[in-house]
């Protein structure tokens, strides 16, 4: 899933950036408030986290701003500030929750992850689609019993198709979702990734779960079955 991580601090820029990669998140950055608006209104962001005291306009202008403009991404605001004046005003302006520096990294991501859940839906960390079960926080997935061996991207596609199990979702939705803008990427890498799944799926008895639909995009299904003659 992607994050925009917004923060005037070079060095907590980089070092969030690192943990959010390294924990399976594709990330932007910036540094200042108008900047941060207007990547967050042309970009898909699951979670937006944004710090109040911002150059060029402050998280809570910016805050007002998306909101105004429809977008839905989940927005944590993150400050400083410890009065309870100021995380009314930013849970009252549209937030979805709001965090005080310095933070522990572990509660910082497990409000991320809650986050990202709240924006599809999804009440806990193991996604169920019948016989098929993807663990969000540990970024694993079994197929009954048996668990598939997944590379990073590859698990970041097969947990986005499952959240958005039953829709229709674009290869631009899966670019803009899972992979990280500073990666380069060849013409046909998700195309690629998908096939992979499906074999990986069809080597434990699960076949057609990744529909391709012509001119649009992958569909999953919500209720994944084996074949007949798949492991039990």
């Amino acid at each position: 899933m992607r994050v925009l991580y917004v923060d005037d601090s070079k060095v907590l820029r980089d070092t969030v950036s690192r943990g959010l990669r390294k924990a399976g998140f594709a990330v932007d950055l910036a540094e200042d408030g108008p900047t941060a608006l207007d990547i967050a209104l042309v970009g898909e962001y699951a979670v937006v986290v944004l710090d109040v005291m911002l150059p060029g306009k402050d998280g809570f202008e910016v805050l007002r701003e998306l909101r105004e403009s429809g977008n839905q991404s989940q927005i944590m605001m993150l400050t400083a500030r410890v009065e309870i004046a100021d995380r009314v005003r930013g849970l009252e302006s549209g937030a979805d929750d709001y965090l005080v520096k310095p933070f522990a990294w572990e509660e910082f991501l497990a409000r991320i992850r809650t986050l990202v859940r709240r924006r599809y839906r999804q009440p806990k960390d193991l996604l169920e689609l019948g016989n098929l079960r993807i663990d969000l926080r540990a970024r694993r997935a079994w197929v009954g019993q048996n668990e598939l061996v997944l590379r990073p991207r590859e698990f970041g596609i097969l947990e986005y198709l499952g959240l958005r199990g039953g829709q229709v979702v674009t290869r631009t939705e899966i670019l803009e979702e899972v992979y990280d803008h500073s990666i380069d990427l060849k013409s046909n890498a998700i195309d690629a990734a998908v096939c992979n799944l499906r074999k990986l799926l069809a080597d434990e008895g699960v076949n057609d779960a990744i529909k391709t639909i012509p001119r649009r995009g992958y569909l999953m299904e919500k209720r994944i079955r084996r074949d007949q003659d798949g492991n039990a």
